[in-house]
């Protein structure tokens, strides 16, 4: 088994095991695709075509205000998957930049093909409203740390859950995600004791 299908099959037993059968048959349906460093694979108004799942590189999904404001609201890494979800299960336009901030190894498939799968077997279905359910769960904490913590707590919680976090995503990109100026950011690594 290649290296990429073991990742794929790791972070499916994580959120739903699938029987043999079934993963096969999901995993069959996602091709290799590559991207280059800071490619918009994603664009609002559009609607998102495909489920991605990263093998090697970093991505973020981002809103642009009117005022060419950036908002960065999720990164996805190696084994994890990404795309703008919300779009591709909606089948409605895109609100979301989706963009790689590395060259970026993933896998993709249509969600049409994703869709019909679905229909033979139920217990995909069952994976992508499970991976769902994590993604609404984390989105509610987030929102908790937006309205409710300082800055400094925000940057806290964010290492207590992705540790790994400071070492693969670059800093201006953790600022904006926490909502603080680059400048601050930095005073702030220093600062807390990590």
């Amino acid at each position: 088994m290649n290296t990429s299908k073991i990742l794929f099959q790791n972070t499916v037993n994580h959120i739903h095991p699938l029987s043999e059968e079934a993963f096969e048959a999901f995993y069959d349906l996602f091709k290799p695709f590559s991207a280059k460093r800071k490619e918009v694979l994603s664009t609002p108004g559009t609607v998102e075509k495909y489920l991605y799942f990263v093998v090697e590189g970093l991505q973020r999904l981002y809103y642009l205000d009117e005022q060419q404001r950036e908002a960065t609201l999720v990164f996805s890494y190696s084994g994890n998957f990404g795309g703008v979800l919300d779009s591709m299960m909606n089948q409605k336009p895109s609100r979301y930049y989706y963009e790689t901030l590395s060259p970026s190894q993933l896998l993709r498939a249509s969600f049409s093909q994703v869709e019909a799968l679905m229909l033979t077997h139920p217990e995909i279905e069952i994976l992508l409203r499970k991976g769902l359910v994590g993604v609404l769960s984390g989105v509610l904490e987030r929102l908790v740390e937006i309205q409710c913590f300082s800055s400094e707590e925000k940057f806290q919680q964010l290492l207590r859950r992705s540790p790994h976090i400071l070492q693969i995503v670059p800093h201006k990109y953790l600022a904006n995600y926490i909502g603080v100026d680059a400048s601050n950011f930095s005073k702030m690594m220093n600062s807390i004791k990590i």
